[in-house]
């Protein structure tokens, strides 16, 4: 990729338009994320956006083709421990299969550490499966313990 071109890749807030660029197509490649109607996405994006920084999603969008190409999201944690400390827990990493190794997923890693760090968090946390590890340990995350599930649905 030319430096012109990795320069217009940047991260940024997920906008109520980028519905139409594919934000949801792309989060089908991470899990299952079924359609979503214009009214459940405006509705969830702005319930979200009304948490203003406890809650964001960044996005990268290919300004050649219009569409998102790589997300992730942050909500912080409040805590009594550490006196009154905030946790920030990474969610939702993905990046479009045909832009990977780009550096995309860094870039979004680096967006929302650095949204986590502003906001006065004392650690950033994420789960990931074991093919994803040497990725974060890259981004500079360490292994700690084990992580447990319980599904509902």
């Amino acid at each position: 990729m030319q430096n012109s071109e990795e320069e217009k890749l940047i991260a940024r807030r997920l906008k109520i338009t980028d519905k139409k660029k594919g934000f949801i197509e792309l989060l089908q490649q991470l899990s299952i994320c079924d359609s979503v109607s214009e009214k459940e996405f405006e509705d969830r994006f702005q319930e979200l956006d009304s948490l203003g920084d406890d809650h964001v999603i960044c996005v990268i969008e290919d300004e050649i083709s219009g569409k998102i190409i790589a997300t992730g999201s942050v909500f912080i944690e409040k805590k009594f421990l550490r006196n009154c400390g905030k946790v920030g827990h990474i969610e939702d990493v993905v990046v479009d299969s045909s832009a990977r190794g780009k550096q995309l997923g860094k870039k979004v890693i680096n967006f929302l550490t650095d949204h986590a760090r502003s906001v006065g968090c004392y650690k950033v946390i994420l789960d990931c499966s074991v093919e994803n590890r040497a990725f974060y340990e890259k981004c500079g995350f360490k292994p700690k313990e084990i992580q447990m599930a319980m599904y509902f649905v």
